[in-house]
């Protein structure tokens, strides 16, 4: 008796997000009745609530994801303030979404969160710490610098910004393609 591979169901053009050019669809799932995430090589289209338009997350712009077996719950990254080099990144409000038939998408969006990240490391301040990191974003060269301050650091303090720079420059400078 042979071995029968299902293929998924093609996305359905009614729930095919507004895609750029170049940007294709990896996987999908439907979201109740009449709505999908969509996962392309650009990021996670997560499907809008009342007559929102679905808006996608560059991976890039995923902290976290977190499947449950029965639902995704995914944090984004907000910009909480723009310096020279680099943001300053803090959790934005977590989306859950209960995914009944998941295919590939859990493991699509934990692969391609995880490859964005090119560099990351933690160090401690004599208050908190910071966390730097450097995403790769689809379509750009070069990394995308962050960091995340944990709980309780000074972030405002200028010793706390000079030491924070100096620590993005050393990350960028270790990360530099060699001549």
């Amino acid at each position: 008796m042979g071995i029968f591979l299902r293929r998924r169901a093609k996305l359905p053009a009614a729930l095919k997000p507004a895609l750029e050019p170049e940007e294709r669809v990896l996987t999908w799932a439907g979201v109740g009745e009449d709505k999908a995430m969509v996962a392309t090589n650009f990021g996670l289209w997560l499907p809008g609530s009342g007559q929102a338009a679905a808006k996608r997350l560059g991976w890039h712009q995923i902290h976290k994801a977190a499947w449950s077996g029965r639902e995704l719950r995914i944090t984004p990254a907000e910009v909480a303030e723009e310096r020279d080099d680099y943001l300053v990144l803090v959790d934005g409000p977590v989306a859950g979404f209960l995914l009944l038939e998941p295919g590939e998408l859990p493991d699509q969006v934990r692969t391609r969160v995880t490859k964005s990240v090119a560099y990351t490391s933690h160090h401690q301040l004599n208050v908190g710490g910071v966390r730097v990191v450097g995403r790769r974003v689809p379509g750009r060269n070069g990394l995308t610098w962050s960091v995340r301050y944990d709980a309780g650091t000074p972030v405002n303090l200028p010793a706390v910004i000079e030491l924070t720079d100096e620590l993005v420059l050393a990350a960028q400078r270790a990360t530099e393609p060699p001549d």
